[in-house]
């Protein structure tokens, strides 16, 4: 699979390099955080929280809107499902990591999504991104044999269970608060989880 550089004009359609905030703090606070063989989310880290960093992202970035900061951790080459927020999402990478993205606007009336419309890109170590509302996205990639580790910045309560029951259209798509989920049969998700991407998964191996 073709693996192009976030800097490349490409990526400008899914997101772009953040540059006016400093997150040296939280990519050190991130190396401290556990890697597993499989992949790990955890939508809000206390140790981020607390650094000083987090209330210029809150300011600067969202606007004063509350934050989350969390991590994804782990090992992964496939693409396996693809989500979206209604919020842009901000990634930064302590180790190489590589994203698969996409356009909600290719998604059907039927929320189908043919992967063969994905592309990926490598964030470098040290890098922060702004994935779009509007963009596709799931679990990070690993680049090296020790995994990667990303941090992941989202407005306040993202990712967490629902408290209500959704059906009907894109509302049926909805997998937690503020994520909306389309999967791939061969992706391994868990029982219930809307099937609607077709075509390949993914693999950066290949």
């Amino acid at each position: 699979m073709q693996i192009y550089d976030v800097t490349d004009e490409r990526f400008r359609v899914y997101g772009r390099v953040v540059k006016n905030i400093d997150f040296s703090s939280l990519v050190e606070e991130l190396k401290k955080t556990p890697v597993p063989d499989g992949v790990v989310y955890e939508p809000k880290a206390d140790a981020f929280m607390a650094l000083p960093v987090a209330d210029q992202i809150r300011r600067v970035f969202y606007g004063e809107l509350p934050v989350q900061i969390g991590y994804c951790n782990g090992h992964n080459v496939l693409l396996n499902a693809v989500e979206y927020h209604r919020c842009s999402e901000v990634n930064v990478a302590a180790t190489d990591a590589v994203l698969i993205v996409g356009r909600q606007q290719d998604v059907t009336e039927n929320c189908t999504y043919d992967t063969a419309k994905m592309e990926a890109f490598l964030v470098p170590a040290g890098c922060a991104v702004e994935l779009y509302a509007t963009t596709l996205h799931y679990a990070p990639c690993h680049v090296k044999e020790g995994g990667f580790q990303v941090a992941v910045i989202l407005q306040e309560g993202t990712n967490y269970p629902l408290n209500e029951p959704h059906d009907n259209g894109e509302d049926a798509i909805l997998a937690a608060k503020n994520k909306w989920l389309i999967g791939h049969p061969e992706g391994g998700l868990p029982e219930g989880s809307f099937i609607g991407l077709y075509g390949k998964n993914l693999n950066i191996t290949e």
